[in-house]
């Protein structure tokens, strides 16, 4: 049974490669969203809000099925009014890396939209007050106190993002849940793969746990500490 274990934890690898991928991904989205909340254009607030809203409001199982094959059924379609006979066939990787991204990019939007907000508003206003622009008062007054406001926040969007990696064993990628699955279907064993399986994924929460609250007591120096 040991090549199974070696399976399994080859798998592990791809699930901590789909979490940080996808991790980038959300915090991309997460970040456009709160600028789009905050830019007091309403084209912009009402469609980051429509986006928050039913994200927030789906199941995650659901929105996974959802955007995988919802998504690929669109953009072949729009290929095939392009007239360029071309289709795309998504691979499992990239499918499972954009579908979580786009889903957690709406907790990482209100996550950090929180944190922009908890910034004091003079600080803002004595930025410009020293000549800043735009891009040095974000570099210099704003990205600082963002992660620190964000940090906790941010540290459950992670916890959660990494669990619902097992989602995409419904999609076809052969991270390390499918395979505890293949696994356990072969050799009727199904609660010690399992229970391996949830093993590693303790693992990963107790090092990323131990890896945030750094960085929160790195940014929180000289403030009150929050704990996570």
């Amino acid at each position: 049974m040991s090549q199974y274990y070696f399976s399994i934890l080859h798998g592990a690898l791809l699930t901590v490669a789909v979490s940080l991928a996808a991790l980038v991904v959300s915090i991309v989205l997460g970040l456009m969203g709160a600028a789009a909340k905050l830019s007091g254009r309403l084209p912009l607030v009402a469609l980051a809000t429509v986006y928050t809203t039913i994200i927030r409001g789906i199941p995650e199982l659901v929105l996974m099925l959802l955007v995988f094959y919802g998504g690929s059924i669109g953009i072949n379609h729009l290929l095939e009014l392009s007239g360029t006979g071309i289709t795309l066939d998504i691979e499992p990787f990239t499918a499972g890396v954009l579908t979580l991204g786009f889903i957690y990019g709406a907790y990482m939007t209100e996550t950090f939209r929180g944190a922009i907000l908890s910034i004091p508003r003079g600080q803002f206003e004595a930025a410009a007050a020293f000549g800043m622009g735009p891009v040095q008062a974000f570099i210099r007054i704003t990205l600082p106190q963002l992660v620190r406001y964000a940090l906790p926040g941010f540290t459950n969007n992670w916890l959660v993002l990494i669990k619902a990696t097992a989602l995409v064993s419904l999609i076809g990628l052969q991270e390390m849940t499918y395979l505890a699955k293949q696994a356990s279907a072969a050799t009727r064993s199904p609660f010690a793969f399992f229970l391996f399986t949830a093993g590693l994924f303790l693992l990963y929460t107790w090092a990323s746990l131990r890896a945030l609250r750094y960085l929160n007591a790195r940014y929180s120096l000289g403030t009150k500490r929050v704990e996570m």
